[in-house]
Parts: C-alpha cells; structure tokens; sequence
C-alpha cells in the first residue's frame, strides 16, 4: 500500500460519498467527494449481486491494485475515492480498467460527472 493512501472503512463515509461526484464505467463506478483535509482515502465496495464470496474478493484485490497505482499521482487531493464494482467488472482487461480509471480521475478532477441517480423508492410498510 502507498503510504500517502487510507483506508475508509466507516459506513457514514460510504454514504457521504455517494452525494459526490460520480464517473460510471464498464467495469466500475468511481465516487469523489471532498473529505475536509483526511487526505486521499479510498474504498471499495462490491455488492453480491456480482458474484459468489470468491468472485467478489477477486474483484476487490484487482480493484487494490489499480487504486494503487493510480491514485498516489491521479487522485484528488483531500478526497474520498470509492470504486463500486459493477457486473463483468471481473472479465474485463486490466490495463483497459487502468485507462478508464485514470480517464475518470481526470473527468473528477475538472467537476465533471454523470447525471445524478434518481432517488430510489421508499418501501412501502407492511401490512
């Protein structure tokens, strides 16, 4: 791990970036949020709907690595990074992972984002 990177491991993190800038690719979605002077952090989050428990720490370990690499030189300074894993996230070619992660720091870095997602519905209670 580079030394200038940290961990986020807090759920209220999580959510407080998700009201961040965000950069959908192919194999992954990318959140940015200012985080008032913690540095660059990052996190990881791969839901089940990916894939079975030995798919989705796949994913993970490759996602590391690409933060990894990318962030120290590409990321934004005092921000929130999260990588969000997205179906065939795993299939996908490494370096051209790279090149959509850097191309996303760099959309992020100007303000740039995709549209916002719509608000997802209330459950309604039970009966």
């Amino acid at each position: 791990m580079h030394p200038s990177l940290s961990v986020i491991r807090k759920r209220s993190d999580f959510v407080a970036a998700n009201r961040g800038v965000r950069n959908a690719k192919p194999g992954f979605v990318l959140l940015t949020r200012p985080n008032e002077g913690h540095g660059k952090r990052y996190g990881i989050t791969v839901t089940k709907k990916i894939g079975n428990a030995v798919v989705r720490n796949r994913m993970k370990r490759r996602f590391r690595e690409l933060l990894w690499a990318a962030l120290p030189e590409g990321g934004l300074p005092d921000h929130d990074h999260i990588l969000i894993g997205r179906e065939g996230g795993i299939e996908r070619d490494f370096a051209a992972m790279a090149e959509e992660l850097d191309a996303a720091l760099a959309r992020a870095a100007k303000g740039e984002g995709d549209r916002p997602r719509r608000p997802r519905h209330k459950r309604s209670p039970r009966a």
